[in-house]
């Protein structure tokens, strides 16, 4: 579409509609009006019911092959299907002319990634992958603080995901290997990489620890990864999913001060209870979970930016509207970013394999 299509809706696909579709893309596409949710695609019963009740405008289908013999009817797919299928599907929707949102992680190796945007170059298409973590409202609040001068110059950005779930919840992941692109690294650590890499840059694994510590678990549940960043600062990175009692959400040390925040963004829960991103109170997170920012005796409240999920779908729709892959507004995500989180997983993964 060009600007002068602006009024045109971006008519969309949501692939899979576990909790990826039916917490994240679903609701975020079906409130902004820039969007139209045409199509979605899942081979479970109860979920086909659940999306035609919530969704009754739009037509469900049971799988992505069904989706792309609809592409005629389309502009954008988006996959929220598990990692090994990203690849094919995305390819298959390239060449069907259709834009493309992928899920992280955005493909199971770096040469996959590479091989998708080098065909969305080609046949012109917009291909972005969902990195919604960037707009996590604590996260939003360390990107403010570092554009400031509160903590001087940063030495040490310590960031972790750590859950409490003894159970493997999915089947795809009880039986999922890395090269499905199974495992925690892969899941949770795909956020915190990319979000370290956002903050301070090109970085280097300097150590990693991958252990699987639940009975079913075939890859990694309990993972720490230390980064060194070209820019000097170095990153603690742990994901763990049998968790008892959790630690700092962030904890970023500098030369002057320092910042420490508990808890979890509140956007994902608030929808899982029935919320809508169009509520006054979406995004926005109980004054008691202020992070603190000081030095030990001398620490302040510092509240938390609201959270921000649709910004990625309004960012999709300005640069599709203003004509997809000759516009120069930027994407949402660079698959680009995507791919280097991607090596840094499988650079993490040779050095876990040849220390254990």
């Amino acid at each position: 579409m060009t600007g002068t299509e602006a009024e045109r809706t971006i008519r969309t696909a949501v692939v899979g509609y576990g909790l990826s579709g039916s917490v994240f893309h679903a609701p975020l596409i079906a409130a902004d009006p820039r969007y139209s949710l045409d199509v979605i695609a899942t081979s479970d019963a109860g979920r086909q019911a659940a999306a035609t009740q919530r969704y009754p405008g739009g037509k469900t289908v049971p799988d992505g092959d069904a989706v792309l013999a609809l592409d005629s009817d389309l502009d954008l797919v988006v996959l929220g299907t598990p990692p090994a299928t990203h690849f094919p599907l995305a390819k298959a929707a390239l060449e069907a002319g259709l834009d493309v949102v992928v899920d992280k992680p955005f493909a199971v190796s770096s040469a996959e990634g590479q091989e998708l945007i080098a065909l969305a170059e080609r046949l012109g298409r917009v291909l972005s992958v969902f990195q919604n973590r960037r707009w996590d409202g604590d996260f939003l609040t360390v990107q403010k603080l570092l554009a400031g001068e509160a903590l001087g110059s940063v030495t040490r950005f310590e960031s972790s995901f750590e859950r409490w779930s003894p159970d493997i919840s999915k089947a795809w992941k009880a039986s999922a290997t890395a090269a499905d692109g199974g495992g925690v690294l892969f899941d949770l650590g795909s956020h915190l990489i990319d979000q370290a890499l956002l903050l301070f840059g090109p970085a280097a694994v300097a150590h990693a620890e991958l252990q699987a510590r639940r009975p079913h678990e075939k890859v990694d549940d309990d993972v720490f990864l230390v980064l060194n960043h070209e820019s000097g600062v170095t990153s603690h990175l742990s994901m763990n999913m049998l968790c008892a009692q959790q630690g700092p959400r962030f904890r970023v040390l500098g030369s002057t001060g320092a910042f420490t925040k508990h808890g979890i963004d509140p956007q994902e829960p608030y929808i899982v209870a029935g919320g809508s991103p169009l509520d006054t109170e979406y995004g926005v997170e109980e004054p008691e979970w202020a992070g603190a920012l000081g030095r030990d005796g001398h620490l302040d409240p510092l509240p938390t930016e609201r959270g921000a999920y649709p910004e990625f779908y309004r960012l999709l729709a300005a640069k599709i509207d203003d004509g997809g892959t000759a516009s120069t507004l930027p994407l949402p995500v660079d698959p680009a970013d995507a791919v280097e989180v991607l090596k840094i997983i499988e650079s993490a993964r040779a050095y876990g394999t040849a220390a254990y």
